[in-house]
């Protein structure tokens, strides 16, 4: 199997021995998750289910960011506790993803039940040298990570920007560097916070996965991503921060997912401008709705348009009139072919188009996709 790594920035073989760890950043559960969140898992779904069919066995951890700034906010919005916040999005997302038919994680553990692991890492890091203390905030010291950027190959100033944008705070006047990030933090009063050597507190948003990611994976990782926009700066404070400790590399192969667009805008919580599976499944079955999906390559950047769920529909029709043909060919080889190269979904699903059309008996393709005829 070959797979394009945004760290190598090139196609490269997916090395792996018979057990292939994956982590896919998961959500933070303080509104629904969109069809963008969806097609990140979709996809490490589709991977999942051929490395399977290759013989191996997969354990994808999805992590659940149940503490942060955005989840905090809102719950103070809405005057709710942030875990009944939490709970509440979180049966929304298992509910569409159930929908969506994707396998089981092998983990799926919380920022909150991470905490002691997280202080160790942060402790870990800054016995070594590399964090240092102000005013109860502790920060990782970028300028003695030499590898800095090697993940997203951003420039400075790009990162300054992207820093800013995701909540970094560039501007903070505590830090030696704008971009040095935050472990730890003060909570503030009507936040829940947990005693540290560095004062009661609660972790930031990048050493939550580090620390979720060494304990359910262990220290180097066959495959770790998320949406394209998490490369700068989560993935790489990630990347920064393991290595730093474990010496070892973080990651084999930095896999990251296009991100999809509506009415000519990525589509986001801050603009509302979102398409919800839950509402997919209400106009089409939800086989139809996951046949949309693979119609996209996993890296391009796309925008969801209706046409897409009425061209599955009639796509999975098609493909349902073959199931009393005894006629099977070649279509399974296909694509596997196609997913071998670089997870080439739509390749797949014109292969298949092809094989129904010839009259051959698809379902045995189409499972491989994780779409049931």
């Amino acid at each position: 199997m070959q797979l394009y790594d945004t760290a190598r920035r090139g196609t490269f073989p997916l090395e792996a021995g018979p057990i292939v760890t994956m982590y896919s950043c998961g959500i933070t559960p303080y509104d629904s998750a969109h069809l963008g969140h969806a097609y990140v898992y979709l996809t490490f779904d589709v991977l999942q289910r051929r490395l399977r069919d290759m013989g191996h066995e997969t354990r994808c951890v999805r992590n659940v960011t149940d503490v942060d700034d955005d989840i905090l906010r809102k719950a103070r919005e809405l005057g709710v506790n942030y875990l009944d916040l939490a709970a509440q999005e979180m049966a929304k997302f298992e509910r569409d993803m159930a929908h969506l038919n994707l396998l089981a994680c092998y983990s799926e553990p919380r920022a909150t039940g991470a905490i002691p692991e997280i202080l160790t890492l942060i402790g870990r890091t800054f016995d070594a040298g590399l964090a240092y203390q102000v005013d109860g905030y502790v920060y990782f010291e970028v300028a003695k990570f030499p590898r800095f950027g090697q993940v997203s190959h951003e420039s400075h100033a790009a990162m300054l920007e992207l820093a800013a944008t995701h909540g970094g705070r560039p501007d903070d006047p505590r830090k030696r560097d704008p971009l040095d990030f935050v472990l730890w933090q003060p909570s503030l009063e009507d936040e829940p916070a947990w005693e540290s050597r560095w004062g009661a507190g609660r972790p930031g948003w990048h050493i939550e996965c580090s620390a979720l990611a060494l304990r359910d994976l262990g220290e180097t990782l066959d495959v770790h991503g998320g949406g394209r926009d998490l490369a700068f700066p989560h993935h790489e404070c990630e990347a920064a921060q393991s290595e730093a400790v474990t010496g070892t590399a973080f990651v084999k192969h930095w896999l990251h997912v296009g991100l999809v667009g509506l009415d000519g805008t990525k589509m986001s919580k801050s603009l509302g401008n979102l398409v919800f599976v839950g509402d997919l499944v209400a106009a089409a079955e939800p086989a139809a709705v996951r046949l949309a999906l693979l119609d996209q390559h996993y890296r391009e950047d796309w925008e969801w348009r209706e046409e897409l769920l009425s061209t599955a529909v009639s796509r999975l029709a098609t493909w349902r009139s073959t199931l009393t043909s005894g006629r099977g060919g070649s279509v399974l080889e296909d694509v596997r072919g196609a997913l071998d190269d670089d997870l080439d979904t739509p390749g797949a699903v014109r292969a298949i188009d092809d094989a129904a059309h010839a009259g051959y008996n698809v379902a045995s393709a189409a499972a491989l996709l994780g779409v049931t005829l």
